[in-house]
């Protein structure tokens, strides 16, 4: 059995995560070397001036993203660079990927899809689900990218909701999927299949893709479009009700480009490999739109997570910028400092990470063995780009999620007795330092979203006092780095005090015999709530007594007041899609509901 104690620490010692220093060189060679002065000179007007605009006036993604590079030394590099989960590799460049979008474009005018009209996507990773998003946006369409891995309800609620009239998706997706719900679809009219369907058969009530874009012209003029354009419908999965159509426009590829620029550190030339997957927000914003406007090369591997082939990827590609979820970056952990061998990350410049708080540990981590920390950064689909992150050029403190970029005003607003924000006459009161609050980000900026598709009332209910209420608890302190706490709706009140489940998380995964953790809170006569820890234990530990009693102990030194106070030992963890830990189905589960 192993010895237990701490990660890196003295078993009595209270873990105390030191910031990191960048290297003056680092400092030198980052695209934002001066935070204080950004902030006061940026402004949007001025940025805007960055974008290329279409003949005549206006702004369309599928131009800021490829045809701005045509004419130019960018038109003939790699613009996508498609990895096969079999082996199988696609280079695509901007003036390829140029044309390709300009004959899906073709193909949606000659079906009769026009102007603000939905397209969904329901694919993979593949060099077609670019094509088409592209493609789609020179018509004038709004793009909706659907989770490939959603079952049929999802997938049919999404489509009924967002009025789609043409869905883009694979054969066996579509007969699994689409086709028992085809008949309660009406709006539906274009199906477009991208493979051929069983011994080449043809599919009823769908479209070969592949010939209907080879009959299609390689010219096309993009439908005029304006900034304030519906350009990309992303649903949000609720726990619970109706999924919310977040509307976002044309004009927020200026926030995608000035954001990936300071706070992933990107820039033209650069092998960018964002690993989101595309049916969410990320792999949107950060897996298309901004690296292909920044004149950045694109990996994008079709495969599923698997160690090895990712140290391999980052080899062989050369990846100068990586951004990719704390839950990969905690698997890469849990297999130890030693890389396989003729792994090279000697190219790799700056490491993000996005999808979930980026737990201490991780970032220490990341320093150690990579020689670079995983910087955390803070967004959500409303707010379309990223708000609040750690910098290239900047002191990084495990834990925080950063500071506010450019162009960003962030604050934290009292909270009312539901863990929300305090509003009192349609007014809202900023915190003091260190006193936890909801976020908010004063209204305004590109990407911001529009409304939740066909409901005013709730997307009202999202602002006050010129505030965009995030629903997220945390705290600043005194130099203006934000801490995340948790959801208001996560938030667990323990005799009064306020617990966020992702500090608790943290603290205890602090402990070398701790891989993942999920804390809840249960009820309490007596408490309200107590601070309940379901804990998954690395390989090699079991959970004995004793291991319990330290762990409880262990958690008390780090934490005091607010430690768990029951510890509960798990093979294993609920996760969402996107590797979140499911807090709400083991508060469920405890409670016994179904």
């Amino acid at each position: 059995m192993k010895t237990v104690s701490p990660k890196g620490v003295s078993e009595r010692e209270p873990v105390r995560w030191a910031p990191i220093e960048k290297s003056a060189s680092d400092r030198a060679d980052a695209n934002l070397t001066d935070y204080d002065l950004s902030r006061r000179e940026f402004s949007w007007d001025a940025a805007r001036l960055d974008l290329d605009g279409l003949p005549g006036g206006g702004v369309n993604i599928a131009h800021e993203a490829v045809d701005r590079h045509l004419g130019t030394p960018l038109a003939d590099a790699i613009a996508l660079r498609w990895l096969g989960a079999t082996g199988a590799r696609v280079d695509l460049t901007y003036a390829e990927l140029a044309a390709l979008s300009n004959r899906f474009a073709n193909l949606l005018r000659d079906l009769g899809v026009r102007r603000g009209e939905r397209v969904c996507l329901l694919l993979g990773r593949t060099p077609e689900l670019y094509v088409a998003m592209l493609g789609a946006w020179k018509a004038g369409c709004v793009v909706s990218p659907l989770f490939s891995a959603f079952g049929p309800e999802p997938v049919r609620r999404r489509l009924e909701i967002s009025g789609a009239t043409t869905l883009v998706t694979t054969v066996e997706m579509y007969r699994r999927k689409v086709a028992p719900n085809r008949d309660a679809l009406p709006v539906l009219r274009h199906v477009l299949v991208t493979d051929a369907g069983i011994d080449d058969a043809p599919v009823a009530d769908t479209i070969e893709l592949s010939l209907a874009m080879a009959a299609a012209e390689p010219d096309f003029t993009i439908v005029p479009t304006t900034a304030e354009d519906p350009a990309l419908l992303h649903f949000i999965s609720g726990t619970t009700g109706r999924p919310k159509g977040a509307v976002h426009v044309h004009g927020a590829v200026l926030a995608h480009r000035v954001t990936a620029r300071y706070a992933l550190d990107l820039r033209a030339g650069d092998i960018f490999w964002c690993t989101a997957d595309p049916g969410w927000v990320t792999g949107m914003s950060y897996g298309v739109i901004a690296p292909l406007s920044l004149g950045a090369t694109v990996i994008s591997d079709e495969a599923e997570f698997d160690a090895q082939r990712w140290y391999r990827t980052l080899t062989r590609q050369k990846v100068t910028v990586w951004y990719t979820a704390p839950t990969a970056l905690r698997m890469l952990m849990r297999r130890g400092d030693e890389l396989p061998e003729g792994t090279d990350l000697s190219r790799l410049r700056f490491i993000s990470s996005v999808g979930e708080p980026l737990n201490p540990e991780v970032v220490v981590w990341s320093q150690r063995v990579f020689g670079r920390p995983a910087h955390d950064n803070w967004w959500q689909t409303e707010t379309g780009a990223i708000m609040i992150s750690n910098l290239a050029a900047a002191q990084v403190r495990p834990g925080s999620m950063g500071r506010p970029l450019p162009g960003i005003e962030a604050t934290i607003l009292r909270r009312g007795a539901d863990g929300r924000a305090a509003i009192v006459d349609n007014a809202v009161e900023p915190t003091g330092v260190d006193e936890v609050g909801e976020l908010a980000l004063r209204a305004g900026w590109p990407s911001m979203f529009r409304g939740y598709l066909n409901e005013p009332v709730r997307y009202a209910q999202a602002f006050a006092d010129g505030w965009y209420l995030s629903g997220d608890l945390a705290r600043r302190d005194a130099d203006g780095y934000y801490w995340f706490v948790g959801r208001a709706d996560d938030v667990i009140n323990s005799a009064g005090h306020l617990v966020g489940p992702f500090e608790v998380e943290s603290a205890l995964m602090a402990h070398q015999a701790v891989a993942e953790v999920g804390v809840i809170g249960t009820p309490d006569p007596v408490a309200g709530e107590l601070v309940k820890a379901f804990v998954q234990l690395e390989p090699g530990y079991a959970g004995t007594p004793d291991l319990h009693d330290e762990l409880l102990a262990f958690g008390r030194r780090q934490l005091g007041a607010v430690a768990p106070k029951q510890i509960v030992f798990t093979e294993g963890l609920p996760h969402t899609r996107s590797g979140k830990v499911m807090r709400r189905l083991l508060k469920a589960r405890e409670l016994g509901l179904p």
